[in-house]
């Protein structure tokens, strides 16, 4: 393991170093399939776009993102993220993209999810975690339900992706609610 920040039974979470901005890591937001469920993909990334995320985003202090490794081969899979993280209110937004397609389908994401979940709120005393996924993005929401996420409800018709308006259904989680 490089470097390991939070440690899970078949990944660890470390931060993301700059020698991680490379093609592999750009071209997971350049990949329509990778990207077909967020927002990412309206526009092309390019290598300085990815130094800007890094410089702005990832070393700031209302983020926390994370690189996802397999501990086998310490292969940078995917990143999680809490965002916008407000330390008074005690609330932050999660949000993962698996960006190696063959890490797919393997719970690699729910386990990512949960670790990322229980040092929000161990560690940061957050008090609420929520997220949104498009209405079409089962498997997301499959791991919200499995993580005790409860359904806030439905933004309808607030994102464009794939050439029309989806529904985005929220979801939140407070301390004291993630199932094991």
């Amino acid at each position: 393991m490089h470097n390991p920040f939070l440690i899970g039974e078949r990944i660890y979470l470390r931060a993301i170093e700059e020698s991680d901005l490379n093609a592999t890591y750009r071209e997971w937001f350049n990949d329509e399939e990778v990207c077909r469920y967020s927002a990412h993909h309206c526009f092309p990334r390019y290598d300085q776009d990815m130094r800007e995320y890094y410089d702005k985003v990832i070393k700031s202090k209302e983020n926390i993102v994370l690189a996802i490794c397999d501990k086998e081969t310490d292969a940078h899979i995917g990143n999680i993220a809490l965002e916008n993280i407000r330390l008074i209110s005690q609330v932050a937004e999660i949000a993962i993209i698996i960006g190696e397609k063959q890490a797919w389908g393997k719970g690699l994401g729910t386990e990512a999810m949960r670790l990322m979940l229980q040092h929000g709120f161990k560690e940061l005393n957050l008090h609420r975690i929520w997220m949104g996924t498009l209405s079409e993005n089962i498997g997301m929401q499959k791991i919200a339900v499995a993580l005790g996420f409860t359904d806030e409800g439905r933004a309808r018709e607030e994102e464009f992706k794939g050439g029309k308006f989806n529904d985005v259904i929220r979801y939140g989680l407070l301390s004291g609610e993630l199932k094991s």
